[in-house]
């Protein structure tokens, strides 16, 4: 049913200056409001445009209304996510400035087969989700029933915020092999760090990105990181960036730093620049694990335990150790009917990456726990694991 609507008169005159306040998942603290300007956040999200796509910047509004084809809805995207997540709320702002139509899940719980009914029946272009913790389910149902949808509709599915597997992707691929799947990082005060787009055939490694157009690595004391020198830094976005944090200026302080004279947003994300220019991803340094003096960052031990037979899902904690500080634990969510062990999660670390990164102990749960948003709570699980194992 199609029905026309008056325009809506704001009861004041709007500005540029207008905010938006996105509240942050509080992941490893408690939530932030991101400050937004409404004019930078429109040129961070494309200005109606979309390079994946090939679509420019529009200039003015007249533009994007004459893009729109009369009697069509533009491209069709399912937002899974919840629309309080940052990529959720910003992929629906990027589809409706193109003239785009959103459709969200008509249930509160996530639901992958009622995902996939949802992309048959509303012909979806465009699938929004957050990471593996989407994507896993959404797998899980199309192995499990072959053939039973129609996706021929999909062109794009992408995700930002979370870690997703180059397996899991390829996998997909097989299943809708038709579409570009984009995986963006960055965050509720960081758009634009980077990304990577897998084809069929053609999956990038997990946590490699091409780097963003205002997206530099700085080493602590602001000298930025050379390609190809195995230096790790923290990843900074310049460019259209937030005013701040909510009346919170310590943290704010923290965040938007200053180098070679021009404010940035720095996250706290590690990452080492490759030889070609490309950026790979450590983790978030909040909760990286101090062990022995090396620096492990949990996204990385993560990654690779989720690749174990025996597991559904996986997060890396520290846990206190009087001779190395800390050791690295494992809290998993093992597949049902097994039973992982420390020797079978050790060894599969230790055979692609270095031996202290392996675990030195390992916690059954019957659940992660993750929220709506994909995110988990480290600070929860930490504890758990500590109290599981009795350590003090």
């Amino acid at each position: 049913m199609t029905k026309t609507v008056d325009d809506i008169v704001p009861p004041s005159p709007l500005s540029d200056d207008d905010m938006l306040f996105l509240y942050t998942g509080g992941t490893t603290g408690m939530p932030k409001g991101v400050m937004w300007r409404q004019e930078d956040l429109l040129q961070v999200l494309g200005r109606g445009g979309n390079a994946i796509t090939g679509v420019p910047p529009a200039d003015s509004m007249d533009e994007v209304i004459s893009r729109v084809q009369p009697g069509g809805t533009g491209m069709k995207s399912l937002v899974a996510c919840p629309l309080m997540h940052g990529t959720g709320q910003f992929s629906a702002f990027i589809n409706l400035s193109m003239g785009g139509c959103v459709i969200t899940m008509p249930n509160r719980n996530f639901d992958p087969a009622l995902l996939w009914q949802t992309v048959q029946d509303r012909g979806v272009n465009s699938i929004v989700i957050v990471g593996q913790a989407f994507a896993g389910p959404m797998l899980e149902s199309l192995d499990a029933n072959p053939g039973r949808w129609n996706l021929s509709s999909v062109v794009q599915m992408g995700s930002s915020g979370v870690m997703w597997s180059q397996e899991n992707k390829n996998a997909l691929l097989e299943h809708i092999p038709q579409m570009l799947i984009t995986d963006s990082f960055g965050s509720s005060e960081a758009v634009g760090m980077g990304m990577s787009v897998a084809a069929k055939g053609a999956a990038p490694k997990t946590a490699q990105f091409a780097l963003g157009p205002n997206c530099v690595v700085f080493t602590e004391d602001g000298n930025r990181v050379a390609p190809g020198s195995g230096e790790s830094g923290l990843v900074a976005v310049g460019g259209a960036i937030p005013v701040g944090y909510y009346k919170d200026e310590v943290k704010t302080a923290q965040t938007f730093r200053t180098f070679e004279g021009r404010r940035w947003t720095v996250p706290g994300d590690w990452a080492e620049v490759n030889t070609d220019g490309t950026l790979h991803l450590l983790g978030r340094g909040s909760v990286c694990i101090n062990t022995g003096g090396e620096k492990v960052f949990p996204e990385e031990v993560e990654e690779m335990v989720k690749t174990h037979a025996s597991v559904r899902d996986a997060v890396a904690v520290g846990i206190p150790d009087t001779r190395f500080g800390e050791t690295i634990c494992v809290v998993v969510e093992a597949e049902p009917g097994e039973t992982p062990t420390l020797e079978e999660l050790s060894a599969h670390v230790k055979s692609r990456l270095a031996a202290y990164k392996a675990p030195r102990n390992v916690v059954v749960i019957s659940t992660i726990g993750r929220a709506p948003n994909g995110k988990v709570d480290y600070k929860r699980l930490k504890q758990h694991a500590i109290d599981t194992l009795g350590t003090k």
